[in-house]
């Protein structure tokens, strides 16, 4: 009864000192934005260690304890970045408020998923800060958190972050204006607050900057010397800070063959990632592809560089194919054709609309067939990459 009064107490405690908080802010205003931004943050990061010595939960501990055997990898940046195993991981659009369908997910394979990837802009919103309090459950839950940071511009307060350009033009050069420092103070308190996690994590920044299509910071705004440029201007930053915790994930989109171009070298590069998704033919620019004709190539080109590699999004659609087959055949021939790839992905999405205005389904966990596939073609892996 007393541990009961004594966390509802604290709990009643940290909500009271939040809505001080949130009166100041209102009454302030503007001239807040500095020293009270920052102060707030620090609560924000207070909560979330506060909130992750209370809550309890026989899942949690009973999930961390069957990855122990992770743990020697993922507290040491050395072992995580030259491994002797494969890792597995899966991103779930549904894990914003909790993980319990990553979970779903697991239970359907059997298995434990060492790698949740989560994703996140930038930008002046609270959202857009180091996602500490979800890389925190990540770790209590015995994985390690995989953040895919994109480099939208338009969402920063355009009073402290000023551009020559219209609103709906911000993006255009926008890798260049990152490495000639416009977006400093931002990238600092981010690297900042990503070295008080304390642990390993895998950070992907800008993927599929070689795609034309998709994202503002690919060639139709930038250059690929100026993002390069951006690139080690970050990671230069993060060492300066002291951010040795972030392991570098370069990932270009496999489809257009320009990626070379796009390299910052070895020394600003701790991983090579690349999606896997076959789309089928629900549209017209798409056909059935399998994974071999996805992926082949580009490995052959870049396993050259000597870096571990990884499947950051993998899947199939239903619509043209064999979707059972796709997962067979790609997870039968990983450990032993494409033997640098030391981590795959689930990318197991049930509402993407990224690409198209239609909306699709990527999950996999209520798929019998295709979920039973999966575990026996992993359980089919050499002993040395099993887990």
């Amino acid at each position: 009864m007393k541990k009961v009064i004594k966390r509802t107490s604290a709990f009643l405690i940290v909500i009271a000192f939040a809505i001080i908080l949130f009166i100041l802010l209102l009454f302030i205003g503007d001239k807040s934005k500095g020293p009270l931004e920052n102060f707030a943050r620090a609560v924000d990061n207070g909560v979330a260690k506060f909130e992750k010595k209370m809550v309890g939960g026989n899942t949690r501990e009973a999930r961390s304890a069957s990855l122990k055997w992770f743990d020697r990898y993922r507290n040491n940046k050395v072992r995580i970045n030259y491994p002797d195993t494969i890792f597995l991981g899966a991103y779930d659009n549904n894990t914003a408020e909790s993980y319990e369908s990553i979970v779903s997910l697991e239970d359907s394979l059997k298995l434990k998923l060492p790698i949740i990837q989560l994703y996140t802009a930038w930008g002046s919103k609270k959202e857009q800060v180091f996602p500490l309090l979800r890389a925190q459950a990540i770790y209590d839950l015995g994985s390690i958190p995989m953040i895919t940071w994109e480099p939208w511009l338009n969402d920063f307060d355009v009073q402290k972050y000023p551009v020559n350009a219209a609103a709906d033009n911000v993006n255009r050069g926008g890798m260049k204006a990152i490495a000639r420092v416009k977006y400093d103070e931002y990238i600092d308190t981010w690297a900042a607050d990503a070295k008080d996690f304390h642990a390993p994590f895998f950070l992907r920044f800008g993927h599929e900057m070689n795609d034309p299509y998709r994202y503002p910071w690919g060639p139709q705004y930038n250059k690929p010397e100026d993002y390069i440029a951006a690139w080690k201007h970050i990671v230069d930053r993060f060492r300066k800070i002291g951010a040795d915790n972030a392991i570098w994930i370069w990932s270009p989109h496999p489809a257009y063959k320009t990626y070379e171009q796009y390299y910052p070298g070895n020394n600003y590069v701790d991983w090579i990632a690349v999606g896997a998704l076959n789309y089928g033919t629900v549209e017209t620019w798409s056909k059935w592809w399998s994974f071999d004709e996805t992926f082949k190539e580009f490995y052959a080109k870049i396993s050259t560089y000597d870096k571990p590699m990884m499947i950051s999004e993998f899947g199939s659609l239903e619509v043209g194919g064999d979707r059972v087959k796709w997962y067979k055949d790609a997870l039968d021939s990983l450990p032993y054709k494409y033997k640098a790839v030391k981590a795959v992905v689930f990318y197991n999405n049930s509402n993407d609309n990224t690409t198209s205005y239609k909306t699709f389904d990527w999950s996999i966990t209520k798929d019998q067939q295709v979920t039973s596939t999966i575990k026996k073609s992993i359980a089919n892996w050499d002993k040395k990459v099993k887990k």
